[in-house]
């Protein structure tokens, strides 16, 4: 097995299989640009929230008591946040 494959083996067992990962991803994503607000969000909000979509899939997808996952979520609100802190 060569490094790449082995990665993504690994990747595997807590992202959950790529393609599903994806769909649900896609999914969410698709949906929250799809609302009103969605133009009134900055770059960075914006980024934040696919990022966040992102994350929710591999919760959904792969392992959902990965912990590395919802401190990720909480990770992109911070910076968010952050930037709104006056």
């Amino acid at each position: 097995m060569t490094e790449i494959e082995e990665i993504l083996a690994d990747r595997a067992m807590t992202h959950g299989p790529f393609a599903e990962h994806a769909r649900i991803s896609q999914a969410l994503k698709e949906v929250m640009r799809g609302c009103a607000g969605w133009e009134r969000l900055t770059p960075s909000q914006m980024e934040a929230l696919e990022m966040i979509a992102h994350k929710t899939g591999r919760i959904l997808a792969g392992a959902p008591n990965f912990r590395d996952h919802w401190q990720d979520l909480s990770g992109y609100s911070t910076l968010v946040a952050k930037e709104l802190t006056p």
